[in-house]
């Protein structure tokens, strides 16, 4: 995967050399802050048992004192190529970002109350197998893969940013010298050419007689009949 930008002044396209995937300071200060927040919480919570020598750190000021030099030390990340290279950590990460938690046809069955579903066992060289769970359990665990209120997939940053993106993605093509596409134009605005719209099952031409807020929209109720038809 190759990651370039605009110049801070956005004047320039700077490209990244062609091996280059994550900055390996960057990890590692990322993995250090991380790491010592950890610690941090895990000990508010009482989760960190100190015997020994290490009573002392029980201590909320002692812990406090010597989690501070951490911060100033370089930590090593070991960084090693992926096992399919870069393409499938894309597809990796598309399967969690665009599907869901189990697919259909996984699903076998459904009866007394059981669901009976095929899953491949990784530490038996991905062997498929079935297992059946109540269906109270089985909800239970799908809906494990719900991300709560307010928290999205996929974040865009940069010049993909919301704010940002209908004004310096067309400024992106412009540095490369390339044409933008209408996906792209799309994107960037936010919006599709209404003369585009298509009924997915006729195929006829759909306009917009209303539009509704998100407020609107939970407190609207289901369409009726003669007004859906």
């Amino acid at each position: 995967m190759v990651l370039s930008g605009l110049s801070p002044d956005h004047t320039r396209w700077i490209p990244s050399p062609e091996k280059y995937f994550l900055p390996k300071e960057v990890l590692a200060e990322v993995f250090r802050g991380k790491f010592v927040d950890a610690l941090k919480e895990a000990f508010q919570n009482g989760q960190l048992h100190f015997h020994g020598d290490l009573k002392l750190l029980a201590q909320p000021k002692t812990f406090a004192a010597w989690l501070r030099p951490l911060h100033r030390q370089d930590w090593v990340v070991y960084l090693k190529r992926p096992f399919g290279g870069p393409e499938y950590v894309v597809h990796y990460l598309g399967r969690y970002t665009h599907r869901l938690a189990i697919s259909n046809h996984r699903l076998v069955s459904f009866t007394d109350g059981q669901v009976t579903f095929r899953w491949r066992d990784s530490a038996h060289h991905n062997e498929q197998k079935f297992l059946t769970l109540p269906s109270d359990e089985f909800l239970r665990r799908f809906l494990l893969h719900i991300l709560p209120k307010g928290f999205v997939r996929i974040r865009n940053f940069g010049f993909l940013a919301n704010r940002k993106r209908a004004k310096l993605l067309p400024l992106c093509f412009h540095l490369l010298d390339a044409t933008q596409s209408p996906l792209a134009e799309q994107h960037a605005s936010g919006t599709k050419d209404p003369q585009s719209w298509r009924c997915p099952k006729c195929g006829g031409p759909m306009r917009v007689i209303q539009r509704f807020t998100a407020a609107e929209l939970q407190l609207r109720s289901p369409p009726t009949v003669c007004a859906a038809a």
